[in-house]
């Protein structure tokens, strides 16, 4: 089988995880095959890769094995995934739990789940770390600003602790991380996902781009500035319409010699991208460079690995269904009927184009 994306895990002789298409109270022996690895494999983010795969958008067989990598002390409630996996029949996909608790202290060091990330790390050949909630500030050495939601740190613990072990940081510059072992596998991160690889290597972030940023107190005065500037749809705030989207949609400028160079090759124009985030990368971590801004140059929209090239961060949402679908119009003000859709809005290369190559680019890359 030929592996296309993030994570090619080649598993030890014998590994056991859990079984989501048995009982739910099951183990599984998996073999050393290749796998996928997602992290937080939540209903909606394997509906997600589903549907990239199966629609040809991301150049993977769809039933190509998956490893759902979480963290038994998270918010989210991980049976919901198992049953829906069984119901659908997604036998390729399965769960694995990393049972011990972090503590905050440890998550930059060797730590009790250390060896299980070598396992993991052992097993794969790309990852993928998906969008969620505000990262805890303490994991970044700052106070929690009045604005900052956090909902859920025990998956935060889990993933900025597993990308340290890959990539290492500032906050130990003697650590060596595991990919020098394997200095090309494939890491994606999308949002929160480039946010954590930014914090796990020692980054800090913005809190709230629109009062940090732009000195900016209220969704009036958001609401004001220019598209560009607004990285979600702040008329959802009024709440007034359950249709209005909290995304939105602005354009990026991408740097040269990158990744998101060779993504938008060809394209004229500055590419539209799905944005919905009230945070954004400060500090840069270690060995990582820009390579994406948005139009002011004041919020970063792409990150990449200077030592491993095939680690890429992305603020922007080019998973999202609804970008490749013509009937999911959109409704962005209260009252407004819902008229058109990103395609109809941003055709070619204003946008759908740049999402598609995107995808092809990282088969491209998985292709090994």
């Amino acid at each position: 089988m030929r592996m296309r994306f993030v994570l090619l895990l080649l598993l030890p002789a014998v590994f056991v995880v859990s079984a989501a298409g048995a009982e739910s109270s099951a183990k599984a022996e998996i073999t050393s095959e290749k796998h996928i690895v997602i992290m937080h494999p939540t209903v909606a983010n394997v509906r997600t890769w589903q549907y990239l795969t199966t629609e040809g958008i991301l150049p993977v067989d769809p039933a190509t094995p998956v490893l759902g990598v979480y963290s038994g002390q998270g918010a989210y409630n991980y049976s919901v995934t198992e049953n829906f996996l069984r119901e659908e029949g997604l036998d390729h996909i399965r769960l694995f739990e990393i049972e011990a608790p972090f503590d905050a202290q440890f998550l930059f060091a060797e730590n009790v789940n250390s060896g299980l990330f070598r396992k993991i790390f052992n097993m794969a050949g790309g990852i993928v770390f998906f969008g969620g909630p505000d990262i805890p500030p303490a994991t970044y050495g700052h106070e929690m600003n009045l604005l900052t939601v956090v909902t859920d740190p025990h998956r935060h613990y889990l993933e900025l602790s597993f990308l340290f072990h890959l990539l290492g940081g500032y906050q130990d510059e003697g650590f060596k991380p595991l990919l020098e072992e394997n200095p090309g596998l494939p890491i994606l991160g999308i949002c929160l996902g480039m946010q954590t690889m930014n914090v796990a290597a020692g980054g800090t972030m913005i809190q709230d781009i629109p009062f940090e940023i732009y000195g900016k107190t209220t969704v009036e005065q958001v609401l004001a500035m220019d598209a560009d500037l607004q990285h979600r749809n702040y008329y959802a705030a009024y709440r007034t319409d359950p249709d209005v989207a909290a995304r939105t949609f602005h354009r990026i400028r991408v740097e040269q010699g990158s990744h998101m160079e060779a993504v938008n090759t060809g394209n004229e124009v500055f590419p539209f991208v799905l944005s919905s985030h009230h945070q954004a990368l400060d500090n840069i971590g270690k060995d990582y460079r820009v390579t994406a801004w948005c139009m002011d140059g004041q919020v970063v929209e792409a990150i990449e690995h200077n030592r491993y090239p095939n680690v890429i961060g992305i603020q922007f949402h080019p998973e999202v269904s609804s970008l490749y679908d013509e009937d999911s119009k959109i409704t962005f003000r209260p009252g407004e009927d819902a008229e058109y859709s990103f395609l109809d809005l941003y055709p070619g290369g204003l946008g759908e184009d740049f999402h598609r190559r995107f995808w092809k680019h990282i088969g491209r890359l998985l292709d090994l």
